[in-house]
């Protein structure tokens, strides 16, 4: 299996119908601004290096960002300030997102997210969850070179646990959730990795000043300290 093989699943996945259905309905409503456009409407799959030591694990699609443009943290505000601080932090080659044509090439870093479809109010149900966790667990088992893991927010932070859990990393401690928290976990056959928690660039905390771009470039410089020195 290659991470290819797992995102022509991910985009082809049913397992919430429900989600589907909604995803679908915003796809045909659209929102007025984006009227002309045509939205992805599916699935949405990671996006990034395949070969990547950074994993980013977010909360999920945007109802008129990812599930618009088909690619993670693409067309909305979040996706603004990340794409901005991977730059500023050397991961990706331009600040500038729009759409899946606009150039974007992110180096040693994937970007995936808890849920794979956009859940109505942000808000995903346990069951939900459940159903994409595989989809991430293989993503994390297919990463052979992982060194750091970064959870964007509390529910992309516990999913990137249970996944990398999963994938057979283990914990010393468990950590309540924190901007900057940081975990290490040891694998038999791999090198450790860290997960750093980071709260979530949404327009929330971004427009209260909950999180701030020097809180977020502290985030991509500490990966990149990581990776540097593995």
């Amino acid at each position: 299996m290659t991470l290819a093989d797992v995102q022509r699943r991910v985009v082809a996945c049913e397992r919430c119908p429900e989600l589907r259905s909604y995803c679908a309905q915003v796809a045909r409503q659209k929102k007025r601004a984006y009227r002309d456009q045509t939205y992805w409407g599916r699935p949405v799959p990671a996006f990034g290096d395949p070969g990547a030591r950074v994993l980013l694990v977010g909360l999920a699609p945007g109802a008129h960002g990812s599930n618009r443009t088909g690619r993670m943290f693409t067309g909305d505000g979040s996706g603004v300030w990340l794409y901005r601080a991977l730059f500023r932090a050397g991961f990706a080659n331009q600040a500038e997102q729009h759409d899946r044509a606009d150039g974007m090439q992110l180096r040693d870093v994937l970007i995936t997210a808890a849920l794979r479809c956009a859940p109505p109010g942000n808000a995903p149900t346990p069951a939900q969850r459940a159903h994409c966790l595989p989809f991430l667990v293989e993503e994390v088992a297919l990463l052979a070179g992982l060194r750091v893991v970064v959870g964007l927010g509390a529910i992309g932070t516990r999913a990137a646990r249970d996944a990398m859990i999963a994938a057979g990393y283990r914990f010393a401690e468990r950590r309540p959730f924190g901007h900057g928290a940081e975990s290490v976990a040891s694998h038999p056959l791999r090198e450790r990795a860290v997960l750093i928690a980071s709260y979530h660039p949404s327009r929330q905390n971004t427009n209260t000043g909950l999180l701030t771009e020097a809180m977020l470039d502290a985030v991509f410089r500490r990966a990149r300290g990581l990776v540097t020195r593995a």
